[in-house]
């Protein structure tokens, strides 16, 4: 129930937001199972390892990241160093301030993203890309940008926290080659 100054959602926009909340898990249940089977990543590494190998160099601070993929500082830190564990990425001391840091894509995490894409790309094909029209791939990328512009402040803001707390997140120590 809304209060009174709220607006009710009409039957068209009800409909719109229940789709959009339904295709979250389903999607997300059928893309990470078909990663997990084919290379034992899950869709939150896969979107790591993608932005990570997108950057210049496979390395962005970790705030950078935060707000590439639009997660919060707990929940990147926490991922990082599982994947830091299994050797996908590592922390890198940023050398210009000496508080932040680097992600970086490890050769290993290279090179299991470059394994894992083409059957990640078929099952996007298949269940996204290949059920619509060209005009309405077009109409769902001008929709994401749109809903996603609206947020990036509240993204951004979350993201400067996150720069400036990672001094605190370097607990895991940073394998050194040699």
């Amino acid at each position: 129930m809304t209060d009174a100054q709220t607006p009710w959602l009409t039957p068209e926009q009800l409909r719109a937001w229940r789709n959009l909340q339904y295709l979250r898990g389903p999607l997300a249940a059928v893309l990470n199972r078909q990663l997990t089977q084919d290379s034992g990543l899950s869709t939150a590494d896969y979107e790591v390892l993608v932005v990570l190998s997108e950057s210049d160099e496979g390395m962005l601070r970790a705030g950078e990241l935060g707000r590439l993929t639009g997660w919060e500082k707990s929940r990147l830190s926490h991922h990082i160093k599982r994947m830091q564990t299994r050797g996908l990425v590592r922390r890198r001391e940023c050398p210009t301030d000496g508080r932040g840091a680097f992600v970086e894509l490890t050769p290993q995490g290279r090179e299991t993203i470059e394994a894992a894409a083409p059957g990640h790309v078929r099952a996007v094909r298949r269940h996204v890309i290949d059920r619509l029209t060209p005009e309405e791939l077009r109409v769902l990328g001008d929709i994401g940008e749109k809903v996603a512009a609206g947020l990036e402040s509240e993204c951004t803001a979350a993201c400067q926290e996150m720069d400036a707390d990672e001094v605190t997140d370097r607990r895991v120590p940073v394998p050194t080659a040699g």
